[in-house]
């Protein structure tokens, strides 16, 4: 059953505005495997695609209390294929609202970075029936 759905968009010019005037940005929005790949760091585009990641993982939960940028990591497996890592505050969220998968799909080009998520599961009872 899906329980949620998040997409998110990010200009990639003004991401990069706010990385140079904001130099710790990074650091507080990504973890050190997220920033880099193969000791290179990854390109703006590719960040941004991440940071529109974390914002619609937090739309499709529909919850961010208590929620931290370093309680999710954008993942991948041995075919580049993205996916979401939940840790803390938001793992507890997750398994209260009985979800139990998490599918991400990003890209960027022309100038925006995407990103789109499904949270699917068995959801959580509640005096309405499911939610």
């Amino acid at each position: 059953m899906i329980i949620g759905i998040g997409v998110d968009v990010v200009d990639l010019a003004r991401f990069e505005r706010a990385t140079l005037r904001t130099p710790g940005v990074l650091t507080r929005l990504f973890a050190e495997s997220e920033q880099w790949e193969g000791g290179v760091r990854r390109s703006l585009s590719s960040l941004a695609a991440r940071f529109a990641a974390k914002e619609a993982v937090i739309k499709a939960i529909g919850d961010s209390t208590g929620v931290r940028w370093h309680d999710m990591a954008v993942v991948s497996d041995g075919l580049r294929n993205p996916a979401i890592e939940v840790y803390n505050a938001l793992a507890d969220i997750v398994a209260a609202r009985g979800i139990t998968s998490i599918h991400l799909s990003v890209s960027h080009d022309a100038g925006i970075a995407i990103a789109y998520v499904i949270a699917e599961g068995h959801g959580v009872q509640s005096a309405g029936g499911v939610k």
